[in-house]
């Protein structure tokens, strides 16, 4: 019903009255072809059976009790002080976990090797799972901690790390990898899913949650940053925006399918600098200490302390990438 008929009964009696028309007599035809679509023809629920799909908005409640759990003055509320700030973080990580548990339950419908019949081990097993998840917490914050000094002694446009704790995308969506990273690690992955997505729509940056990412991890600008599954990256590494670490080809099997969790992305070791607009492709390896310089498409391994560039050739004078 619009507002006007709210505010005018009779002309909703009488629009009530009129012969359906217009798309109005097509509803029941539409009805009844996205049911058969539904139920025979393109059906694709998992294993057959209607589910409770993980809540995207459930998430991102979740991420922001992290948020304010991690760093209460700059995610929570800015008036704490110390004889109120443990009990905002208690109460902050009270209701993120109740809600955690459920998404993640959830989430374990779609777990391949999951008994999705019991019900109570269903429960059990996503109450392990975000009890361990809290255990990490701390950790968490030890490996942020080190991003954000990253990122102060990496940017000299930084003022402060309050600065680049609100304002810097490429650190909210490392804060947001490293939780989902653990969440997929504890295997509730369908949830850790939705968190990299969430920080993807906010910030631009595409980390897929299996990528293993060491200490003092800077990603600066951010914007258009690509980071696949199996990518492992060391401590002291700097991406710059457009950065994509990806997977030069995908395995098949005899019928054709892909083969999944084959290790198809690139190793970065330490101290490892990328400029803006590299394309690194495939399981090669980036030496400690080596520079990618920008616009550089590279897939083959280089040696530590390498410095790759676009180099001129000299028959034409076009660039090509090393």
């Amino acid at each position: 019903m619009s507002i006007h008929d709210a505010t005018y009964p009779d002309r909703a009696a009488a629009r009530a009255a009129e012969p359906a028309s217009g798309t109005d007599a097509l509803l029941p035809s539409l009805v009844t072809a996205l049911r058969l679509s539904r139920e025979q023809t393109h059906k694709i629920r998992h294993r057959g059976r209607i589910r409770e799909l993980p809540s995207r908005d459930a998430m991102e409640q979740v991420l922001g009790g992290c948020l304010a759990a991690l760093f209460p003055t700059h995610y929570g509320r800015p008036d704490l002080n110390d004889g109120s700030i443990d009990f905002f973080v208690g109460q902050a990580l009270s209701d993120m976990l109740r809600t955690l548990q459920e998404q993640v339950r959830r989430g374990l419908f779609f777990v391949a090797d999951q008994d999705i019949e019991n019900d109570q081990a269903l429960r059990e097993r996503a109450a392990a799972i975000t009890a361990e998840f809290a255990r990490r917490l701390p950790d968490v914050r030890a490996d942020v901690v080190s991003d954000l000094q990253a990122a102060y002694l990496g940017d000299p446009a930084a003022t402060s790390v309050s600065e680049i704790l609100l304002c810097y995308p490429g650190i909210q969506a490392v804060i947001c990898h490293r939780l989902a990273h653990r969440l997929y690690g504890l295997g509730a992955q369908f949830l850790a899913r939705l968190l990299s997505d969430i920080a993807h729509a906010r910030t631009g940056i595409d980390i897929h949650p299996g990528a293993r990412i060491g200490r003092s991890f800077f990603i600066d600008h951010g914007t258009g940053v690509v980071i696949g599954q199996t990518a492992v990256i060391g401590e002291r590494v700097r991406l710059y925006q457009q950065v994509t670490l990806g997977a030069k080809r995908f395995e098949v099997d005899d019928d054709g399918s892909l083969v999944k969790g084959l290790d198809r992305h690139p190793v970065v070791e330490d101290d490892v600098v990328v400029y803006a607009g590299a394309t690194v492709l495939g399981r090669v390896t980036i030496g400690r200490g080596s520079v990618i310089g920008g616009n550089v498409w590279l897939t083959h391994s280089v040696p530590p302390n390498s410095q790759v560039h676009q180099a001129h050739n000299v028959s034409n004078g076009q660039p090509r990438s090393l």
